[in-house]
């Protein structure tokens, strides 16, 4: 594939960082800050905020902010857990906030043999759990993050209460078509690089694959562009484990999957960005109809993937609903 096919294409299948000055997110802030939560959380604040646990699997960067019941946040690829630090200025007030970076993405250092792959991702939250001594929570998941929650909740339904699925993984979708010249580029070990070239040239990738991924791709600021790529590709290992990450996705890691999810009890909402175009919008139904006790589905008006950054309020409101706080 040509590269600028590539850098058009990934557009609309790479997970790529996003978000920064959105309008929704800064009043939410200032909303935040005035109900007397924490400063705001930018780049410079999740950074310093950062904490690390040593894990048989490595060490795992995780953002821990809040009191109380416990909410697990999983981001998609190739973000991290900055992804969500919109929500969390909203939910700190009502939950214990814990968003971990997955093994291979964000600042997370693992061994070079360590899998990558979906249910290793679980099987390292567990883990992290078991550290911060949680025994459950409420997990909040967004595209691949969404196909690492259902395998969690499978492999450890008690300590799972609920669980809000935005735009993400489904069995019969995953992984989506639409990232197969991704997939190709991180086989072909040229993925790592083209990535790169978002920090040299920021207004190219809010014209590409920010257009793909958010209502509105100006927001994408510089300060995230940075925090998103810089880990994925500073070393050699690092580059390697960014390919190793997205070839993990296949086979299916969802494949065989809906008969135990059926069988769940837990209350599932389902929050779908209405505008994207690299999950199907019918795998929202598909969730829908496959957890017995879905809470239903809600639409966001011209959500792209990576909504959860520009409309925060959104997921907060919904997360609240859930858990009824």
């Amino acid at each position: 594939m040509h590269r600028r096919q590539f850098i058009t294409f990934a557009a609309a299948s790479l997970a790529a960082g996003v978000a920064g000055s959105y309008l929704p997110l800064a009043s939410a802030r200032r909303r935040a800050a005035h109900a007397g939560a924490e400063a705001p959380l930018d780049a410079a604040a999740y950074r310093a905020t950062r904490r690390y646990a040593a894990l048989p699997f490595g060490r795992i960067a995780y953002l821990e902010r809040g009191h109380g019941r416990a909410a697990l946040f999983l981001h998609g690829a190739p973000l991290n857990g900055f992804q969500w630090r919109g929500a969390i200025d909203h939910l700190s007030p009502y939950r214990r906030c814990i968003a971990p970076d997955f093994m291979g993405l964000g600042y997370s250092e693992v061994p070079a043999a360590q899998s990558l792959a979906a249910g290793d991702q679980a099987a390292m939250l567990a883990a992290l759990l078991d550290s911060l001594r949680v025994d459950q929570v409420d997990i909040v998941a967004s595209d691949s993050g969404g196909a690492v929650a259902q395998l969690f909740l499978l492999r450890h339904p008690k300590r799972v209460r609920s669980l809000l699925l935005t735009n993400c993984d489904v069995e019969p979708d995953s992984p989506p078509p639409k990232i197969q010249p991704v997939l190709d580029m991180a086989r072909a070990g040229t993925l790592a690089d083209a990535t790169a070239e978002w920090l040299t040239d920021k207004p190219k990738a809010r014209a590409t694959f920010g257009a793909a991924v958010f209502a509105d791709p100006s927001g994408f600021a510089d300060e995230t562009i940075e925090y998103y790529v810089t880990p994925l590709v500073s070393t050699p290992l690092r580059r390697a484990q960014y390919h190793a990450f997205h070839l993990a996705l296949t086979p299916n890691p969802l494949a065989g999957i809906e008969a135990q999810l059926k069988r769940s009890r837990v209350p599932v909402r389902i929050v779908w960005g209405a505008a994207d175009d690299i999950f199907d919008q019918g795998d929202a139904e598909y969730l829908d109809r496959t957890f017995s006790n879905s809470q239903g589905i809600r639409r966001v008006p011209r959500a792209k993937l990576f909504f959860q950054e520009e409309f925060p309020e959104v997921i907060a409101e919904e997360s609240r609903r859930l858990w009824g706080v």
